[in-house]
């Protein structure tokens, strides 16, 4: 069994991945802080934390190398808040909790690795009313899972040709960034926001360093292909571990 002294250096390495591909890690952070923490609140409060801290640092890279463009984003965030406030507030048992998480994260990665075999590059406009619907749906599923779901939205957004993948990373940061915040408010109105002050600064300062270090790869004229695929099994495995430990009690 990994100590919890290693907490700070697997968040530095999540946070690396998943950020170069405009995550904040949040699935992963999740399902590493069930190996040791028993709160349950706590670990979905300690999760939206340290995802609003990984993808404020690439929103802002994001918007300073001008790949951010507004006018594109905000009808999947208008829509996604409100929904990942109500979805946060739900009071769902451990188990049907991780399993929800471990089901949704293994089509995400899945699409993910479609995404990535995929040599199209056409982009699609989306009409206001898609936008819109997609951006609620997953903004749900996001305040449900307690994280800001840019894992679910991104992988989507890549299959159906939206645009390019540095804008749906832009669009992923900022998306993640503000449902996690709505989704942290849900949980501080529920009255079941936890967090453990000592362990909690570690981890803020390693996800810290390590998203910058993503999001610069990111933002940046560097092939994430491989990055990408990598995320994407890294995402399927933690989606499978959570299915598996929850729903049949097998540990991977």
């Amino acid at each position: 069994m990994i100590s919890i002294e290693y907490l700070p250096l697997i968040f530095f390495i999540i946070a690396l991945f998943y950020s170069s591909v405009g995550f904040g890690g949040g699935s992963s952070y999740l399902a590493i802080m069930s190996l040791f923490l028993t709160d349950f609140y706590e670990i979905r409060s300690t999760a939206l934390i340290l995802n609003i801290c990984v993808v404020s640092i690439g929103t802002i890279i994001f918007i300073r190398n001008k790949v951010f463009d507004f006018k594109l984003f905000w009808p999947f965030l208008v829509s996604s808040i409100p929904l990942a406030y109500f979805g946060a507030q739900l009071k769902l048992s451990q188990e049907v909790f991780f399993l929800i998480l471990g089901s949704a994260l293994i089509l995400s990665g899945v699409a993910m690795i479609l995404r990535y075999i995929n040599a199209k590059l056409e982009s699609h406009e989306f009409s206001l009313a898609k936008k819109l619907s997609l951006g609620g749906s997953v903004g749900f599923l996001a305040g449900v899972s307690g994280i800001g779901g840019g894992i679910f939205l991104s992988p989507s957004l890549n299959l159906l040709n939206w645009s390019n993948p540095r804008t749906v990373a832009a669009l992923a940061s900022i998306f993640i960034l503000v449902n996690s915040i709505s989704g942290l408010v849900g949980l501080t109105v529920a009255g079941t926001l936890q967090v453990d002050p000592e362990l909690i600064w570690k981890l803020i300062l390693a996800v810290v360093i390590g998203g910058g270090i993503g999001s610069y790869l990111s933002s940046k004229k560097f092939n994430l292909r491989i990055l990408g695929g990598l995320t994407a099994i890294l995402v399927i495995y933690v989606g499978l571990r959570l299915v598996l430990m929850h729903g049949f009690g097998i540990n991977i």
